[in-house]
């Protein structure tokens, strides 16, 4: 896999942080969990649900060595949101994130909370969100 960085931009890779001090092309050559700057979500970020469960995740990447504790989070935050999703699409990505989690594909799973955002995003403003099955 090859991955461009910009000068002054952080890639994290099996927990080490690794900052280009020039424009830089790396190859990585063997399997290697990843996750470069522009994904990583502020603690101040983490302000909603979702936000949150992506945070939690993201700590479980980033620090592979420890992630015990990350994911007993995980586990608690993405009960309790199961448990107070109403709409039909938001419920079935959080089962297929806990999923992901659960078989150890927490990069995918970060991916798929990340599409899930503009569906918090209009609950949380109020909006209806029609489900697949409701548009129908």
């Amino acid at each position: 896999m090859h991955i461009s960085l910009r000068a002054g931009e952080k890639i994290y890779i099996n927990g080490a942080v690794l900052c280009a001090d020039r424009k830089v092309s790396l190859e990585l050559l063997n399997d290697a969990t990843f996750l470069l700057e522009a994904h990583v979500m502020k603690v101040e970020d983490a302000n909603t649900p979702l936000r949150q469960l992506y945070f939690i995740v993201q700590i479980m990447l980033m620090n592979p060595t420890d992630t015990a504790t990350a994911n007993e989070m995980f586990q608690n935050s993405i009960q309790r949101t199961i448990e107070v999703a109403e709409n039909v699409t938001l419920l079935a990505g959080l089962k297929a994130v806990k999923n992901l989690v659960d078989t150890n594909r927490v990069f995918e799973a970060l991916k798929a909370i990340r599409m899930l955002f503009p569906i918090e995003g209009k609950i949380l403003a109020g909006g209806r969100v029609t489900s697949p099955t409701q548009a129908a």
